[in-house]
């Protein structure tokens, strides 16, 4: 009876390859909606997905360019608007 995983196979490649789609994702979502909160979180991911080596490389970068992107509205709305602040 075996209870550890086999020694040759990376189970961290996987997740790295969650964060850089999710990252993508995330990215992608915050052009339209919650861009504060969602461009630094697909920044974080992207960059930790390509920090460890994901497979989905590319993937990954289109999430940390969309997640700067995701900053770069916000800054031209907010610069647009001429307030630091959301008004209701």
């Amino acid at each position: 009876m075996q209870l550890t995983a086999p020694a040759g196979r990376r189970t961290g490649i996987r997740d790295t390859d969650g964060m850089a789609v999710a990252s993508f994702v995330l990215g992608l979502l915050g052009l339209l909606v919650l861009n504060v909160v969602l461009g630094p979180i697909a920044i974080v991911l992207a960059s930790l997905a390509l920090w460890r080596g994901t497979a989905r490389r590319g993937r990954a970068l289109l999430g940390l360019g969309l997640g700067v992107a995701d900053l770069v509205v916000l800054a031209a709305f907010m610069s647009a608007d001429n307030t630091m602040s959301w008004s209701l």
